[in-house]
């Protein structure tokens, strides 16, 4: 079986962490026409406190349950702020060198798995010519379905065939990704470029890597044969 990386696309191949954390404050700014007052976050706050899912984070931050009506203003400041934000990002430090030299025919094989619209993420993906280098691109689709990284990735595979889950690696930037890896059977690398910080992501056991370089030596050393 071909040694298989999947990859994660928002804070791991694609560099958006600071305007994540922009929208998110803009989304926390939303919430004072409500009468709720959260002060925003630095980066570094940003990556300590970050939960997935999303509503977790709102939660700790608002020390409750937002209400569906909260919920609702901060999913739509968040999403109108990063939109304006996102086309001003570019890809990670490596990347496309990285994609362009891990394919290898019957050998290595790649696919992109996000938690993005996929209406959304698809044209960005053609947008830097990185389509090309993926056997697959899934990301979240509007009409529903899957309501985790796990079970998104376990639908993944099963799309793609002949890609065995000891054979593969998941190089994401949250813990969530090491869940959704550990749940098919598949080995994860995480990039500490992303929305957690390094302590958080050293917790899970799975190999933190610095650089998507790095990242790639790590998964070539796991699904060594």
């Amino acid at each position: 079986m071909r040694a298989h990386i999947v990859w994660d696309w928002n804070g791991t191949l694609f560099d958006d962490i600071e305007a994540v954390v922009a929208a998110s404050n803009a989304a926390f700014a939303s919430l004072r026409s409500l009468g709720i007052d959260l002060p925003p976050l630095t980066l570094e706050q940003y990556r300590e406190q970050y939960r997935v899912p999303v509503i977790d984070f709102y939660e700790e931050l608002m020390g409750r349950v937002p209400t569906p009506d909260e919920w609702a203003e901060m999913d739509r400041a968040f999403h109108t702020h990063y939109r304006s934000r996102r086309d001003s990002c570019g890809l990670t430090a490596g990347a496309a060198t990285l994609l362009a030299q891990w394919p290898s025919e019957g050998v290595r094989s790649q696919s992109l798995l996000s938690m993005y619209g996929h209406d959304d993420l698809v044209p960005l993906v053609r947008g830097f010519d990185l389509e090309r280098h993926f056997v697959r691109v899934d990301g979240r689709s509007s009409t529903g379905g899957v309501s985790s990284k796990a079970e998104h990735l376990v639908r993944h595979l099963a799309a793609m065939g002949g890609v065995s889950p000891s054979r593969t690696v998941l190089i994401g930037d949250v813990v969530d990704d090491a869940r959704a890896a550990a749940h098919v059977g598949a080995h994860a690398v995480l990039y500490t470029g992303g929305s957690h910080a390094r302590s958080e992501l050293e917790r899970v056991g799975v190999p933190v890597a610095d650089t998507l370089a790095q990242a790639v030596e790590y998964a070539q050393e796991l699904v060594k044969s």
